[in-house]
C-alpha cells in the first residue's frame, strides 16, 4: 500500500471502503438471486404480449390479427401480413413490450396479421414449399382480405418466411399483393462457397434422402444444433458470458431470457419440404435458373408486380448477402429498393437497435405506398 508523505494508513477512508465492500456484496448477493431463478425456471420471461385474435386457422397453421390501437380514421388502409420461418416461432415479430416490431406498427396505425405455421406432426412430413406457398399462404392471404375488407394487401418476409412470401408473390402476382418486405431472404445458392450451409448441403457425404427417409420430419434442435456451430463460441460461450456480466442489471436479464426463449423454442423442418430445400434451391437454385415449377407452373420472379423492399443485413453469417442482393435484377416490379442494414441476420429486426434504425424505415416505405 502506498501513501502520500502526510496520509497514513490509518488515515484512509475506511468508511468509504467498507460501503464500496457492502455495494460490492449485494451487487453479488442479487446475482446469485437472478442465477438461481435463472436455472430454477422460476423467473420465465413473457413474449409475444401484444394482444391479437385468432381468425383463421387450418390444421397447423393459424391466422392471427392484433388489436388495433388506434382509432379507424387514423388507421392505414391497407392490411400487413407478417410470416416468418418455418423452424422458428414467429413472435420473434413481437418479441417482448418495448422490443415489438408489432407493437411499434399497430401504434402508428397499421393493420397487422400473423401466419403461424404451427408444429407438423408426422401426418405432414409430405408438406413441401409448394403447399406452404400456393395453398397455406393464399387461403390465409383471403381471410385477411374478407376480414380487413380490402383487396390490396401487404407482405413482410423474414428468413425462410421471406422466400415464401417471395414465392407467393411470383407465382400469384395478380392476388391483391401491393407491397412485398423480405428481410435476409435466401434465395440465390449459385455461390456454393457462400455461407456453412452451403458448403455443408453441398456435399456428396450429405444424403438428405436417407435422412428425411430415416426420420421424416426433421426435428427442430438438430437444425438448431447446426445454426449454433455456425459461430459456437459465440454461441455457446460468449452469449453467456454476457449474462453473467450484467446479472445485476434487470432491463438486461429480461431482454436476454426473452431472446433465448426464441431462440430455443424450435420447430421440426416438415420433411418433404426440407429435401426440396437442400435439393431445389440449396443444390441446383432452381428459383434463380427460371427451372423451378410449383403446383404445375413455373416460378419466375420476373412475374412479381408488386413494390418490392429488399432488406439485407451486411454481417448475416446464416444468409450471406449474395443470397439476397442479386435477385434484385431479376425481381419485375418498378418499385424496387434495395436496404443494406448494419447488423446480423435476428439483430437487425429483433435487436436492441432496431427500434430506431430499421423499424422506421419500413414504416415510411409502407405508410408510403399504403394510401
Amino acid at each position: 500500500m502506498t501513501t502520500t508523505p502526510n496520509q497514513s494508513p490509518s488515515a484512509l477512508n475506511t468508511e468509504a471502503m467498507t460501503r464500496r465492500l457492502y455495494e460490492e456484496l449485494e451487487r453479488i448477493y442479487k446475482s446469485a438471486q437472478t442465477t438461481n431463478r435463472l436455472v430454477s425456471g422460476r423467473d420465465n420471461v413473457k413474449v409475444g404480449q401484444t394482444p391479437k385474435e385468432k381468425i383463421w386457422s387450418l390444421n397447423k397453421t393459424t391466422l392471427y390479427r392484433y388489436i388495433p390501437q388506434v382509432p379507424p380514421e387514423k388507421r392505414q388502409r391497407v392490411p400487413l401480413l407478417l410470416v416468418f420461418a418455418l423452424i422458428n416461432r414467429p413472435y420473434i415479430f413481437d418479441l417482448r413490450p418495448g422490443n415489438s416490431f408489432v407493437e411499434h406498427m399497430i401504434h402508428r396505425g397499421f393493420d397487422i396479421y400473423l401466419l403461424d405455421w404451427g408444429t407438423p406432426g408426422p401426418e405432414d412430413v409430405h408438406l413441401k414449399f409448394d403447399d406452404f406457398a400456393l395453398d397455406l399462404l393464399p387461403r390465409a392471404i383471403r381471410r385477411v382480405q374478407a376480414h380487413s375488407g380490402s383487396h390490396d394487401f401487404s407482405l413482410l418476409g423474414w428468413c425462410i418466411g421471406a422466400t415464401i412470401t417471395t414465392l407467393y408473390a411470383a407465382g400469384r402476382s395478380d392476388d391483391g399483393l401491393r407491397n412485398l418486405v423480405i428481410l435476409t431472404a435466401p434465395l440465390d445458392f449459385s455461390d456454393k462457397e457462400a455461407g456453412p450451409f452451403n458448403r455443408w448441403l453441398n456435399t456428396e457425404f450429405y444424403n438428405v434422402d436417407a435422412l428425411v427417409n430415416q426420420m421424416g420430419n426433421i426435428p427442430g434442435p438438430m437444425i438448431d444444433w447446426g445454426t449454433r456451430m455456425l459461430k459456437p463460441v459465440e454461441n455457446f460461450i460468449s452469449n453467456y458470458l454476457r449474462l453473467w456480466d450484467n446479472l445485476d442489471d434487470p432491463a438486461i436479464v429480461e431482454s436476454w431470457q426473452a431472446m433465448n426463449t426464441w431462440v430455443n423454442d424450435n420447430v421440426s423442418f416438415p420433411g418433404a419440404a426440407f429435401r426440396q430445400w437442400v435439393v431445389e434451391f440449396f443444390r441446383e437454385n432452381r428459383l434463380m435458373e427460371d427451372t423451378l415449377v410449383m403446383g404445375g407452373q413455373k416460378i419466375l420472379l420476373k412475374n412479381i408486380k408488386a413494390s418490392f423492399l429488399n432488406v439485407v443485413a451486411d454481417r448475416d453469417h446464416i444468409v450471406p448477402t449474395c443470397q439476397s442482393t442479386t435477385v434484385m435484377d431479376r425481381i419485375g416490379s418498378a418499385d424496387k429498393e434495395l436496404l443494406v442494414m448494419r447488423g446480423g441476420h435476428i439483430g437487425i429486426m429483433a435487436g436492441s437497435g432496431a427500434r430506431k434504425r430499421l423499424w422506421p424505415q419500413i414504416e415510411d416505405w409502407l405508410e408510403a405506398r399504403s394510401k
